[in-house]
């Protein structure tokens, strides 16, 4: 067993944690307080090869798999979890389906842009009614001549106030149910498509919007796959979103452990700094303790994934832990941080803000549940 990066690899991390200083770090705090996200970070990690580090060398990625793409993503999260969340869509949820499923035309015209960055994509999926029960998209899409007619909308969507295209879950056969759903791409200058800005919590930088579709012509040439194979390829896209998604909750963790370490050995109270009070350096253990295990499972099954395993137990699985080591992470830094964690100006708040969406996106923390239980055969 090799529990070593590849030389390949370590140099990847690098490179990322050096392209992550020096062009991510200084825009942040920018980007947080104008709700904006820096579209320019597409096109700057594009033309270094670095914004789909999985995807084949011969469509603009960087031919580095799974484990490349959750190097990219954990070390852009140590610094911000909005910023990290258009970039990891781009590279994963919105445009696997067309890399897997997708003609050879579709990806030279939507992939290989949205590799280099000259694209920005989204991926519609989640609406009012249609959450944790995806099958039940209301969204259609009715055969019209050459075109599909698309009516219908969509929420939550990250990138989908700056995107150039949607990956799209659309139901081209009611009455089929899931066997009904389709996947298509739908141009963001077609007309009866739009867009409202919808502002959160936390993930200030994530530029979230809601999709609205009224009666949007677009090309059958867009239809990705066949049609009513949609669900199936929305489940494979999900099972390696949630592998990316655990590296962005790991790269949060690693930034709030790092802040408290810090801040415990930096602090003083009654005569020497916090951290050598047991109730501080205990908790540090266990954050340092949960990351490290956090870790090992996230890149175990990344790598399981390199080999072809679908991961439809193991992906729940890290997302599921990655997600709660970070939220119990963040919440403890702001207990060790106390009124200086507080203030808007610490970073630390921001990672506690940030962090609660975890259970929810990529599926929610009970689904995972639910998905990890049924593949143990309960």
């Amino acid at each position: 067993m090799d529990f070593e990066l590849t030389e390949i690899q370590k140099m990847f991390k690098e490179a990322i944690r050096n392209f992550a200083e020096k062009e991510v770090a200084p825009i942040v705090e920018e980007a947080e307080e104008k709700e904006r996200c820096p579209t320019e970070l597409f096109s700057k990690l594009g033309e270094l090869g670095y914004l789909c580090p999985a995807y084949p060398v011969e469509y603009g990625g960087g031919g580095l798999g799974k484990i490349g793409d959750c190097i990219l993503v954990e070390e852009l999260a140590r610094l911000n979890s909005g910023v990290t969340s258009g970039l990891m869509v781009q590279a994963g949820l919105a445009t696997s389906p067309i890399l897997h499923h997708g003609t050879e035309e579709q990806k030279q015209r939507f992939l290989v842009p949205a590799a280099k960055g000259t694209k920005i994509a989204a991926y519609g999926l989640t609406e009012a009614n249609a959450g944790s029960d995806a099958a039940a998209v209301e969204t259609t899409a009715k055969r019209d001549g050459n075109n599909y007619v698309v009516n219908g909308s969509k929420i939550y969507i990250t990138n989908g106030q700056i995107c150039n295209f949607v990956t799209l879950a659309a139901s081209t056969d009611k009455s089929q149910g899931s066997r009904g759903i389709s996947t298509i791409i739908i141009d963001r200058n077609t007309p009866g498509f739009s867009v409202t800005e919808m502002r959160k919590l936390g993930h200030h930088s994530a530029a979230t919007g809601e999709l609205a579709f009224d009666n949007c012509p677009v090309p059958i040439d867009n239809l990705i796959g066949e049609e009513g194979k949609g669900f199936r390829y929305m489940l494979e896209a999900l099972s390696g979103a949630r592998i990316s998604h655990s590296a962005r909750s790991l790269g949060l963790a690693q930034a709030a452990f790092e802040a408290s370490l810090k801040y415990a050995k930096e602090r003083t109270q009654f005569g020497q700094p916090i951290g050598k009070f047991q109730a501080i350096s205990f908790k540090l253990a266990r954050m340092a303790t949960e990351i490290e295990a956090a870790r090992w499972l996230l890149y175990r099954v990344a790598w399981l994934y390199d080999q072809g395993e679908e991961c439809r137990k193991e992906a729940p699985m890290t997302k599921l832990y990655s997600s709660e080591v970070a939220i119990r992470t963040a919440e403890e830094a702001m207990r060790i941080h106390a009124g200086a964690g507080y203030l808007v100006e610490s970073p630390v708040q921001r990672y506690f803000r940030d962090a609660i969406l975890y259970h929810t996106t990529e599926g929610t923390t009970e689904v995972q549940e639910m998905v990890i239980s049924r593949a143990l055969g309960l």
